[in-house]
């Protein structure tokens, strides 16, 4: 099932002025002293500057489309949202004194061949070169030598991108929530992407670049250039309509199968296939070669309980099962694993040693109490670095993917593999990370006597392969034990194992996966009608059809004006982002028990 997923709420603010403008400002003050005829006067001057020809990346939220996306985006106009909520009106676009409402940020998107080089520039140098762009007056924060990222574009591909001045009033817009979030401002393009095409949109200055007749474009000359500041610049693409992410997410269930290879008809092999092994190579420690069972931290069915154990090697936990002829290596795998880990960890291998030995220290000194001398305390305390490590290895970071996901077979191209951690197959792996330092029989001893303070729950989680991963790098996953989604689980962070696979682990029984986007992928779309463009408002009225502007773009004061009409109130920016704001999808999974 489906549904939109939407903060608790949502308020429109048409524009916030920041309260004080960028500029430079003196003030006097003046003390008058009964004794004295003149007053006593101070004047101090100082500068209010803001962000103008570069933007730090904290300063952005979040991009839409998201960044790296491959899905069908063909209807959405992309969006920036910005920390600071009063960034869009702290300058001027220029176009007469109404501009106060106007931002000074505009978002151009350019497609396929069209997309510019960014190229790097001194302030001194910006108005140099053969493209156009008034020189701009330097404020006291600002020196030539400063560097700025530009874009040169042609004049004709620019005149039918930038937006009228018109338009310009409704392109940004304050984004307020109910909960604890602050205020952001939302930054909108005018332009639709191209099916089957990358795109790239930048967010790009134009202070005082407009006039009352729209923006400057500069000489109309054959082969004409004008430069843009860009601040910021993000590319996605368009490929397939099977790419978005209500799609993809719904595909994962269509091969909802459980975590292990298939049945291959023997007997013999089976009654492990179905347990999630795997046939491996395996080389002996004498010498030899065989082809050995393993299977990773993952199981679909009942985990067995960790036995506790404090091992010196790890054929210690090799199995042989006469009936098939074969070791079962997995538990002796997670072993070793977890010892080349922690001798990875120098520090934390060295620390893991030092304690043995002052654990040892501690043991065989006598009571000091009946000594007639102070006896230096003995730190026993577990060092933090191996506490972590351990905690690191219990939530299987740091872990390599082939010894999770053995064969590719397991995880077939999008697909969702639900799936329970194996509590023995981590102990193994902690032990062998405790095994550093672990020499004699007595090591051993006293590690099972002191085993490591390791918090091992039952967990429970999804393994997921699929574009969903590459493309929606922001994806937000959410477990629940109940059916009604009503009781949530306790998420470990979901770890990326490769560019398009995920692994989601949760506390408890997992029975209802949900896979949604960030609030901040709340998008701005039009809908296609005969060749045109049109948009269902609020009161599920619609209206009627309008042409796209060349290129592609969509004309957003026609647009906001029907709007107008059909609501009979005026329309500003606010008014407008609420009309045109489609939710993100929430697609959830029911668990089901696989047949044994």
């Amino acid at each position: 099932m489906s549904e939109p997923t939407v903060p608790d709420r949502l308020t429109f603010v048409a524009h916030q002025r920041p309260a004080l403008p960028t500029g430079d400002y003196s003030i006097t003050a003046k003390q008058w002293v009964s004794l004295e005829s003149d007053p006593y006067t101070v004047n101090r001057t100082f500068t209010v500057g803001g962000e103008r020809f570069a933007l730090p990346p904290t300063k952005i939220r979040a991009v839409f489309p998201p960044e790296g996306s491959l899905g069908d985006h063909t209807t959405v106009l992309p969006h920036v949202i910005l920390e600071r909520s009063s960034l869009p009106w702290e300058r001027r676009p220029g176009g007469g004194p109404d501009d106060i409402a106007r931002p000074w940020l505009a978002l151009l998107l350019f497609s396929g061949d069209e997309i510019p080089a960014p190229t790097t520039v001194t302030l001194g140098d910006l108005a140099t070169g053969p493209a156009y762009i008034p020189a701009p007056r330097l404020e006291t924060h600002d020196a030539a030598t400063d560097e700025i990222g530009v874009v040169d574009v042609p004049r004709a591909l620019l005149a039918d991108l930038m937006p009228d001045l018109a338009d310009l009033a409704y392109l940004a817009h304050v984004r307020r929530s109910g909960g604890t979030d602050t205020d952001t401002a939302v930054v909108l393009g005018t332009r639709l992407p191209s099916a089957g095409a990358s795109s790239t949109v930048h967010l790009v200055s134009v202070e005082g670049r407009y006039g009352p007749d729209g923006f400057d474009l500069g000489p109309d000359t054959p082969d004409a250039l004008v430069r843009l500041v860009t601040l910021a610049n993000w590319r996605f693409a368009c490929i397939r309509e099977d790419q978005t992410f209500a799609h993809l997410a719904r595909a994962l269930a269509d091969q909802g199968h459980p975590f292990r290879l298939p049945d291959s008809g023997e007997p013999a092999a089976d009654a492990f296939l179905r347990q999630g092994y795997v046939p491996v190579r395996h080389n002996l420690r004498q010498g030899g070669r065989t082809v050995s069972w393993y299977r990773g931290p993952f199981v679909t069915g009942p985990a067995p309980a960790p036995v506790p154990a404090a091992l010196r090697t790890p054929d210690q936990l090799l199995r042989f099962y006469t009936g098939a002829g074969m070791f079962d290596t997995g538990y002796a795998a997670a072993w070793q694993l977890g010892r080349l880990i922690a001798l990875q960890h120098t520090a934390a291998a060295n620390a893991l040693y030092g304690w043995k030995r002052r654990r040892a220290q501690e043991i065989k000194r006598p009571d000091p109490s009946g000594l007639p001398l102070i006896v230096p305390h003995i730190d026993t305390d577990m060092p933090p670095s191996v506490l972590a490590l351990f905690d690191d290895l219990a939530r299987l970071r740091g872990l390599p993917l082939r010894y999770l996901v053995p064969d590719e077979r397991l995880l077939p191209v999008e697909t969702a593999r639900f799936l329970q951690l194996d509590p023995a197959w981590v102990a193994a792996l902690i032990d062998g990370a405790y095994s550093i330092g672990r020499i004699t029989r007595l090591d051993a001893e006293e590690d099972l006597r002191h085993p490591p303070s390791v918090n091992l729950p039952q967990v429970t989680g999804v393994l997921i392969r699929s574009d969903l991963v590459a493309g929606y790098p922001d994806l937000l996953v959410d477990g629940y034990a109940d059916a009604a989604g009503t009781t949530q689980l306790t998420a470990m962070p979901a770890r990326r194992l490769s560019e398009t696979v995920l692994l989601c682990l949760f506390e408890g029984e997992l029975t209802r996966l949900d896979l949604h986007q960030r609030p901040e992928a709340l998008h701005f779309a039009v809908e296609p009608v005969n060749g045109g463009i049109t948009k269902t408002l609020r009161t599920g009225a619609t209206l009627p059809a309008l042409l796209p502007g060349p290129r592609r773009t969509v004309p957003i004061a026609t647009l906001a004006s029907a709007m107008a009409t059909a609501l009979t109130t005026a329309i500003d920016s606010a008014g407008f982002a609420v009309q045109m704001i489609e939710t993100a999808e929430r697609v959830s999974f029911l668990r089901t028990r696989p047949s044994r």
